[in-house]
């Protein structure tokens, strides 16, 4: 077969097509999770639809301070400098317990002391659900 410009373009096009509609595939299963773990997180702590609509922009705060640091962790690295010694992982972990301390006094005035301290283990149940269903997915 052989290739002319105008073959090239159309190879192309289908190409950035292609790879735009996974990206848009990945961001419509990003956020149907995202969804799934509102409303799991609201089930769980048993949220008035008033006490919702405070605790969300507080939880997604929370959320996007912790990526930040996740990401800083990851990114901020050379690859291997973490086995070298270089940079100090422990710093990172700190500094997320610290974050989960101050949301866990912000969401207690929305909600109570108990539910948000209870918020962390709901969390963490929601990505073990997630990670469980992902697996049998994938069977």
């Amino acid at each position: 077969m052989m290739f002319n410009k105008k073959n090239i373009w159309i190879t192309l096009f289908f190409s950035i097509f292609s790879i735009a509609l996974g990206f848009a595939q990945d961001k419509n299963r990003f956020q149907a999770i995202e969804n799934e773990k509102i409303a799991y997180i609201t089930k769980e702590l048993d949220l008035t639809p008033k006490e919702a609509q405070q605790f969300f922009p507080l939880y997604n705060e929370y959320s996007q301070t912790l990526w930040d640091i996740r990401k800083e962790k990851l990114n901020g690295a050379p690859k291997n400098s973490f086995r070298s010694g270089s940079r100090d992982v422990l710093q990172y972990d700190a500094k997320e317990v610290q974050i989960k301390k101050e949301y866990r006094a912000k969401f207690a005035k929305v909600i109570g002391n108990a539910r948000a301290s209870q918020f962390f283990e709901v969390e963490q149940e929601f990505r073990e659900h997630l990670y469980k269903s992902l697996q049998n997915r994938g069977r």
